[in-house]
Order: structure tokens, then sequence, then C-alpha cells
């Protein structure tokens, strides 16, 4: 029998209510990302009270969640001290969420909370010490390209043999990043970033956590970058070669820009024995050595946040459901990062130390929804395929 951790409010799956969720920071990341998500959820999420130092931004996003303002708090924590909140959300600039997050865990809440899992090393490391300090809580550190149905369909492609082992992944991001109003990159903290990397932090920290997700850990890295967007604070372009445990070696390009590129190809290729693999825009394209192709289409996906919230309440109310975005994961996803600043700035190779739970060929789990042998089991996403060539 399964033993529930929250007392059930109401009879819903498996007898476990919504959980009465607290919201701090009402920005565009709750607006855009998370609430689209939990919108679907509200056998699962209750929003009861919500906090940030702009009322005028809560009040935006009260109208958007269709909340009234008796929830609202300036103090995140005055919301922390509610006893009717059993879970955050914390989505605040990056500097200001581990003091948040262990603020949320001393008041005895569960938490999810924006990635990365620091602003630096020295920060990083506090977080991870989170897991000992609070076994009894569940901690989640947002990283949805963990969750994301294409890049899941990618994993579980991989895994089954269909291009053989691979050996080689080649990929290039070119993108447009310059502060135009409503855009994730006109927050000023972004623009003026008080944390080392800039956007490689705040943005590639998710392509680390693809060609993780994809092929295993990090073992050795390479790395050039250079300050070539006067719009962004930090360097912009990005130039890692590295080689994972897995024996697979390859090259990551990111660019943020600020002119507009031309039409790019930004499509990550993963080179086997037997084959390659292309992800996509919510694509994955399947090419043998013998010229067949096979095409998957993902629709009705949401780049990941719809399983992440159901992965973050699963592992709530059941005590044997692991969570995927752990802070060690997100720890070593920022750990990527800082010894590719570290490597560009000595022009050395860097060798990665072994993280918490050492080093991987298949370093993040795959997650299914809990009790599901099928990927995308009850899932609102439709995977379409279609088969050309020989």
């Amino acid at each position: 029998m399964v033993r529930l951790r929250i007392r059930a409010v109401s009879t819903t799956r498996n007898g476990a209510g919504p959980l009465r969720l607290g919201v701090i920071g009402t920005g565009l990341a709750i607006e855009r990302l998370h609430w689209p998500a939990l919108r679907q959820m509200p056998e699962r999420f209750h929003i009861v009270a919500f906090a940030d130092l702009a009322r005028p931004s809560a009040e935006r996003f009260a109208h958007v969640a269709g909340l009234g303002m008796d929830g609202y708090h300036a103090d995140y924590a005055d919301l922390l001290a509610r006893s009717d909140v059993e879970a955050v959300l914390i989505a605040l600039p990056i500097p200001l969420l581990y003091p948040a997050a262990r603020a949320a865990l001393e008041a005895g809440k569960h938490v999810l909370c924006e990635k990365p899992a620091g602003a630096n090393l020295e920060q990083a490391t506090d977080f991870l010490a989170l897991q000992d300090r609070f076994p009894e809580r569940t901690i989640l550190v947002g990283e949805n390209f963990f969750y994301r149905d294409d890049l899941r369909l990618a994993r579980s492609l991989l895994e089954s043999g269909a291009i053989g082992r691979p050996h080689l992944v080649s990929w290039r991001l070119v993108l447009q990043t310059v502060p135009r109003p409503g855009s994730f990159a006109s927050t000023p903290w972004r623009w003026a970033p008080q944390y080392r990397g800039g956007p490689l932090l705040d943005a590639d920290v998710h392509h680390v956590a693809q060609l993780r997700l994809l092929c295993g850990d990090i073992e050795t890295l390479h790395a050039f970058v250079q300050y070539a967007n006067p719009r962004m604070g930090g360097p912009s372009d990005l130039v890692l070669n590295v080689q994972f445990v897995s024996q697979v070696i390859g090259n990551f390009t990111a660019a943020h820009l600020a002119l507009r590129p031309f039409d790019e190809a930004n499509a990550m290729h993963i080179y086997g024995a037997e084959g390659v693999l292309i992800v996509e825009d919510r694509r994955v394209r399947l090419q043998s050595a013998a010229g067949a192709q096979v095409d998957y289409t993902v629709e009705g996906t949401d780049n990941g946040y719809y399983n992440e919230w159901l992965n973050f309440y699963d592992a709530v109310v059941y005590d044997d459901e692991p969570i995927v975005g752990t802070i060690s994961q997100s720890y070593t996803n920022l750990l990527v990062v800082m010894r590719a600043l570290d490597a560009a700035e000595g022009q050395r190779l860097e060798r990665l130390p072994p993280g918490p739970a050492g080093l991987s060929e298949t370093a993040v789990p795959l997650w299914r929804p809990r009790g599901q042998t099928d990927l995308f089991a009850g899932l609102p996403c439709t995977v379409h395929r279609s088969d050309t060539g020989v």
C-alpha cells in the first residue's frame, strides 16, 4: 500500500487532493511557463498565495490566473508563514533562488525552484547541502529540458540502439538575444547580470542539460568565449568541445547575438555506428546508413513544464517517486558552464570532478509518467511518425 505524505483535502487521484501552492515571484516565468501547465492540473495544484515586491506584477499575474488579491504578499516571508501553503514555486532572479529555497524549506514547504541551483559554485554547493538537510521535503530544481517530450523520445531511441553506438555530437545554436519589451531578455537582472556567465548560465545551462540527457556526463572539456553582444552583459558566444564518459566526443556552439540571425540550422546531430539522430524544434529524425528516414513530430507539448509539475506532485504524494530534476542534476549542469568559463579564461583543458552521483554514461534518468512503461501515457502530447526512404 502506498503511503501518502500529505493529508488528503479531497477525493481525487489515489485519495490525494490538490497541493496548496504558494508562488514566490510573479514575473514572466510563472505567467508564460508555469501557469499554462498548472492551469491544466486543478486536481493536483491550487494556488492559495503569491508574493512579489512589485505589486503591479502581482496584479497582472492575479488577472491572468483569475485570482483575487487577497492571497497577495509583498514579502515572501509572510507567504511562508501561512499554514495553508504546502508547497511553493520560486521564480526569482538567479542570485535570489538559493536564499528563498532555503527559507521555504526551513518553513516546512516542498519546493519547486527555477534553475540554476545557484549564481556561482559557492552558492551551488550550499544549495546542494539542502538535499541532506531537509530529507523529508521534496525539492525539484526546474530543468524543463529533462522533461521535454521530444528529448525523452530521442533518449529512448538512443537507448533502443536506433543508430548503434553514438560516437559524435554536433550542435550549433544561434539566437538573437536583446532586451525587447515583453521578452525574458528585457528583465534588468538578465541584461545587466550580477552573476558570472550572463546568458551562458541563464540559457545555456538548459543546453548542457540536453547534452547530458542524451549523451551522459561530460568528463573533459575545452572552451572559448567572446563578448560580442553589446546589448547583453556577460559573454555572448561559446564554443565548447567535450568528451563524455561514454567516449562520445563533440562540440556545442552557442551564439546570443545582437543582430537578427539569418535562417540558421540549429539542429543537434548525434552520429552513431548505424545512423544519425537529429533533434530540432519538437522534431526527432532518424537517418540510417542505408538511407531510410523516420520522422517523429511531437504536438501538444509545452517544452516539459507539465511533465515537470507532474513529477513534482507525484514525488510529494508518494514516497517512492523519484525526482529527475534534483539539486544534484542542476548543480552538475551549472558546474559544466563554470568549468567552460574557467577553460576559456585559462586557455586550458578542464577535467570535471565527479559530481554527487559520480560520472555516468546515463547521467540523467529517463522520466516516465508514474507507473507507466509508455513514455507518453496520459500526457497531453501526441507523437506522429512518418517513414521515408529505403
